[in-house]
């Protein structure tokens, strides 16, 4: 099952609108706290075909809607099926290890890419729903290039496309649209978590995918009715998994981030694990995945959280405690500490039934006030200390859940080896670092 409030991709809008239009702050990195600033020590730029450039940067529309906060940005290149010539070049599409396949915002593509039919000829098109709203597109087919690798024929979904009908109620009733680059903030997303697709066996008959974050429809000129989508070869596919080599996962090395935060960051993601002299694995900590949903064992503050997740979708840490002040205003759904703190949790991986397997790490965390983020270099947007409530309603019922965000990927290399996948230490999935 891949549960749709498992891919927080940002927190409540009028959070990020406030926090865009800020910056600044102090707070320690991802893996310990810090005392002082400094300079951000960016990794060699790419150097082979397994290895993409990615950027925390304002995003595709900063000039009018703000910067964006802590959003992972890369490049994906586009092709008509079969050609050579027809292609673009997209950028600003956020890189997402919380969900699977990629998609794009219609308005940012130029090409006229095949549409993927079911049925009678219909249209398949897809709702997906985010902690935060939902996106409505149809599902098309593009060859793509990522780096120096490239995948054909990927069914993905192209949000807010033309020549279909308006989303029906099961889908518009889930949050608010988000089919445009001024509502979703990028002009499209790069899903590299662990499965590879987006929905898997439990969209292939209609109506039996209440439990997953996308669902899918056959659609005429006037109506859509749900559907399944047959095979899973016609979902949404997460690309890297059809690359012909480099295929069984991803490695995301970031900089870290100075006390009192940054205006950019640049990183790398790595595909592929132990499959070149450079992505092999090391000594580092493993975390195993539910191979149902994805999710691992959090203890923190006393609470044990299953359905925790690592996530460079969500743009901070969120969990739940009631003994941190939390914001008000328009800072609402961020926490508001008077100084920043200096925290930790443990975490432990977990097999198919749910149980706690392996090694428990301890992972040291901070969290600064988030409306104290405007009191320094209002152009910066990467914070390491960036922390919100965990949502308890809607599509972001994550009440056991513990999110580490991208501020967890901050000063780290961290390890996503897909389901299905093997590497030198072990059997997808999980995560180490």
């Amino acid at each position: 099952m891949r549960a749709l409030s498992k891919i927080l991709r940002i927190a409540g809008l009028t959070s990020i609108a406030a926090l865009t239009a800020c910056g600044g702050g102090g707070g320690g990195s991802a893996s310990a706290p810090s005392s002082g600033g400094g300079s951000t020590t960016p990794p060699p730029p790419p150097t082979a075909a397994n290895v993409l450039a990615v950027q925390v940067s304002p995003g595709p529309d900063s000039s009018t809607q703000g910067a964006d906060i802590n959003t992972l940005f890369t490049s994906v290149t586009v092709c008509v099926p079969g050609s050579t010539t027809q292609c673009q070049t997209i950028d600003n599409i956020q890189v997402d290890t919380g969900s699977y396949g990629l998609r794009l915002i219609a308005s940012a593509v130029t090409l006229t890419l095949p549409v993927e039919t079911i049925g009678a000829g219909d249209t398949l098109v897809e709702c997906t729903e985010f902690a935060d709203g939902y996106s409505w597109g149809s599902v098309v087919k593009a060859d793509l290039q990522i780096a120096g690798e490239t995948a054909s024929s990927v069914p993905i979904q192209l949000i807010g496309s033309s020549g279909i009908p308006s989303a029906p109620n099961t889908c518009s009733g889930t949050g608010t649209a988000e089919n445009t680059v001024a509502q979703f903030g990028a002009n499209g997303l790069l899903g590299v978590g662990i499965f590879a697709q987006d929905c898997g066996p439990s969209c292939q008959t209609a109506g039996s995918a209440s439990d997953a974050y996308s669902s899918y429809y056959a659609c005429t000129a006037s109506s859509c009715q749900p559907t399944g989508t047959g095979t899973l070869t016609a979902q949404v596919t997460n690309p890297v998994t059809l690359f012909a080599t480099d295929n069984n996962g991803v490695i995301i090395t970031l900089a870290s981030v100075p006390t009192n935060g940054a205006a950019s960051l640049t990183g790398t993601m790595t595909f592929g694990v132990d499959t070149q002299t450079n992505n092999k694995s090391g000594s580092q900590s493993i975390v195993a995945l539910d191979p149902d949903d994805g999710e691992f064992s959090t203890a923190f503050n006393g609470q044990s959280l299953p359905d925790s997740v690592f996530d460079t979708g969500s743009n901070g840490y969120y969990f739940a405690d009631s003994s941190i002040t939390q914001c008000s205003g328009d800072y609402a759904g961020f926490y508001c500490p008077s100084s920043v703190l200096s925290l930790s949790a443990m975490v432990q991986g977990e097999n198919e039934t749910g149980a706690v397997v392996g090694t428990a790490y301890l992972v040291p965390f901070s969290v600064a006030n988030a409306e104290s983020l405007n009191t320094s270099e209002p152009s910066y947007i990467a914070f390491s200390n960036l922390a919100g409530v965990l949502p308890t309603t809607g599509n972001a019922a994550l009440t056991g859940s513990f999110d580490w965000g991208l501020p967890f990927y901050y000063g780290r290399t961290v390890y996503t080896v897909f389901e299905g996948s093997t590497s030198s230490v072990g059997s997808g999935p999980y995560v180490a670092f």
